[in-house]
């Protein structure tokens, strides 16, 4: 059975374990339901998910003169602190950032391959946890605008890691770690701004991810150069197809490429 469409990161659901869903514009794959199977991924073309032309693909799914004017991939999504709608201060579209910034987020700890620190929207909670492959996360401090966490995160940047190393997560490879004990460190961290919005527990969110087998050495698709791939799927974490000859495919990275999927 063949598919065709455009990439775009794998749509979740919450359980034990998590649900992954590969969603085109006519249909969609429960990706769970694949385990085991083999699968071909075949590269058509690329389709920009903003204007969606037929034009190369710059970075995040769009093309260049989209990810250079729309405010969906401002400055301020990857450096949160940067926010400046709560100041009525446009970046490049001050309704779109005030509908965005101006609305409650978490800043969290979560282990994937470390412990790292994030920020995300609570609408976001789990997915972004589900989407960067911890296997645990507990919310460290929820307040009212984008700003404030992302000041929040770079205070805590001191004393965690920020980024996720990729190879270690898809391998399983993590030292355990007693989140809630990390968490209670963090509180004469937090820029003063931010303290009253502490809470004094927070629960644990255990993630179950739906892997047969974890790769021992891991090798990235990259479908600029290898157009067409076979494998066995044999799992899935974070945005990340994994497959028996310890291929991965980061769905993420290639959002934006049209392809043709065959089972």
């Amino acid at each position: 059975m063949n598919y065709q469409g455009t990439l775009s990161k794998m749509q979740t659901e919450f359980g034990n374990p998590i649900q992954y869903y590969l969603v085109f514009e006519n249909s969609f794959l429960n990706l769970n339901q694949l385990l085991g199977k083999p699968m071909e991924i075949e590269f058509q073309g690329y389709q920009c998910l903003n204007c969606g032309k037929a034009k190369k693909i710059f970075r995040q799914g769009f093309c260049y003169d989209c990810f250079m004017s729309s405010p969906a991939v401002g400055d301020w999504i990857m450096k949160p602190e940067l926010s400046t709608a709560h100041l009525d201060i446009e970046d490049r579209d001050l309704a779109y950032e005030k509908r965005v910034q101006l609305q409650p987020h978490v800043v969290y700890l979560a282990l994937s391959s470390e412990v790292k620190v994030g920020v995300t929207r609570k609408t976001q909670v789990p997915t972004r946890w589900i989407d960067q492959g911890a296997v645990q996360a507990i919310p460290i401090v929820e307040v009212p605008n984008r700003y404030l966490a992302g000041i929040t995160e770079v205070a805590l940047k001191n004393h965690f890691a920020d980024k996720t190393n990729w190879q270690k997560m898809l391998k399983n490879e993590f030292v355990e770690m007693d989140l809630i004990a990390e968490r209670n460190k963090v509180f004469d961290w937090l820029p003063t701004e931010v303290k009253d919005y502490f809470p004094k527990e927070e629960k644990i969110i255990q993630l179950d991810f739906p892997v047969l087998q974890y790769p021992k050495k891991v090798t990235s698709l990259n479908l600029d150069k290898t157009p067409n791939f076979s494998g066995t799927l044999t799992g899935i974490k974070g945005q990340y197809l994994l497959f028996e000859d310890g291929t991965v495919f980061n769905v993420r990275t290639y959002e934006g490429y049209v392809v043709k999927m065959s089972l």
